[in-house]
């Protein structure tokens, strides 16, 4: 059966006031809010630069001010975020005018070594070989080659290696930043509440006021003495909140190879994302 209604529907009148609309259980704010949500966007668009299509992933920012492009160095892609009032055609425009620049930027990515059999990865800042040892037990462990080769051993089925392999490094770097985070605290006089290990692709480390820490696993991929900056680095903020000449010299108070670990980060640092991602 079809009904028709012989009034037209005060849409205007509902719009200009949503009290009269509101449902059992919903506020005022919560039928505005219905009323006013935007459309579901697409998570890509896809962008045509000379014979290549790249997929670029939206992002929308409340805070964003203009629209920006940054290629996520170990999810190997671009993402474009969008201010609150941008549109999709401008997002587009936006891409499609720098295009040259993603392909030049992804083009420049350093291949990538997944963890499997025959990579070599580098632990501790030393190559060691990926091996798989499916009929021991254990799961993650170290050996050295009677040739002097280091070899990461890793045991269980094949399609656990790269799980096996992220955990065993995950682990590791815990390990070493919370022994070197801890050390640095007490020589301070700070106190450390917690610290985390993430894939941060845009920092090393960060640092809140209440005292909890955050680092880049792939650090333990770095020379030891690179990992023991960043983790002075880190607990210094607990003394200065911020990058000004006292911060600075705090950082040199308690760590003597500032310039050399940033000089290495500057000029490897970016290397390390490649380990452990897929083509």
């Amino acid at each position: 059966m079809i009904c028709f209604c012989a009034e037209r529907f005060p849409w205007r009148r509902i719009w200009q006031n949503p009290g009269e609309l509101l449902l059992p259980g919903l506020s005022e704010m919560a039928t505005r809010a219905l009323l006013y949500r935007r459309p579901a966007e697409p998570a890509t668009l896809l962008v045509k630069h000379c014979s290549q299509v790249f997929a670029i992933r939206l992002r929308r920012h409340r805070r964003a001010r203009r629209y920006t492009l940054r290629i996520h160095p170990t999810d190997r892609e671009a993402i474009l975020t969008m201010p609150p009032r941008g549109t999709l055609a401008e997002a587009k425009e936006f891409a499609q005018l720098h295009g040259g620049w993603i392909a030049a930027r992804l083009g420049r990515l350093p291949k990538a070594a997944p963890f499997q059999a025959g990579t070599v990865i580098p632990l501790r800042g030393v190559p060691h070989r990926l091996v798989h040892r499916a009929g021991e037990r254990g799961t993650v462990w170290t050996e050295t080659r009677d040739s002097g080769e280091k070899i990461l051993c890793v045991a269980g089925g094949y399609e656990h290696m790269d799980r096996r392999v992220h955990d065993f490094l995950k682990r590791e770097a815990r390990k070493e930043l919370h022994k070197a985070s801890l050390a640095y605290a007490a020589e301070l006089g700070v106190r450390v509440r917690r610290v985390s290990i993430r894939d941060q692709s845009s920092r090393w480390g960060s640092c809140t006021s209440a005292g909890s820490l955050s680092y880049s696993w792939r650090l333990i991929l770095a020379p030891p003495y690179v990992l023991d900056y960043l983790a002075a680095h880190e607990v210094a903020h607990l003394v200065e909140m911020n990058h000004s000449p006292r911060f600075w010299r705090v950082v040199d108070r308690i760590c003597n190879h500032v310039e050399r670990a940033k000089r290495w980060l500057d000029t490897y640092g970016n290397d390390l994302h490649r380990y452990g991602v897929e083509d």
